[in-house]
């Protein structure tokens, strides 16, 4: 990610930080689970607690952005936990799609192409991070 990008998905998540949680996770969820009804499945707690654990990762995430090497280990961590809750690499796909289109229903008018390459950029750059971790641990 270039420094421009990552100022850009530290700005536009700073809006919503001011949004309550549960509200964010909801709208990303709910059209996650549209999406790929399927995966519904793996979540045994409340979509409100769910909602709460990823916020609060995102706002690490995107705390770190500007020191990738102190965020890897972390997101690998995060990659083999998932991987014992049963995702797959090819999860990944669509829960991308469900936070791009999350950001741009939060950003309206505000959403550009710019925004939508540095959030893309950035998701890519995590989803690959935890997908090799997972591969790693399967092999």
């Amino acid at each position: 990610m270039t420094e421009e990008q990552i100022d850009l998905v530290k700005k536009t998540w700073k809006i919503f930080r001011d949004i309550n949680p549960v509200l964010v996770g909801d709208v990303f969820y709910s059209r996650l689970f549209i999406e790929v009804p399927q995966v519904k499945q793996m979540f045994r707690i409340s979509k409100e607690e769910q909602s709460m654990k990823f916020i609060d990762m995102i706002n690490i995430i995107i705390g770190r952005l500007d020191r990738l090497d102190e965020l890897t280990r972390d997101i690998e961590q995060l990659a083999i936990r998932h991987a014992g809750y049963g995702v797959k690499p090819s999860h990944f796909k669509p829960v991308g799609e469900a936070l791009l289109w999350t950001l741009q229903q939060g950003l309206g008018k505000d959403w550009t192409e710019e925004i939508k390459e540095a959030w893309q950029t950035c998701y890519k750059m995590l989803s690959q991070t935890m997908i090799t971790a997972m591969d790693k641990k399967g092999s």
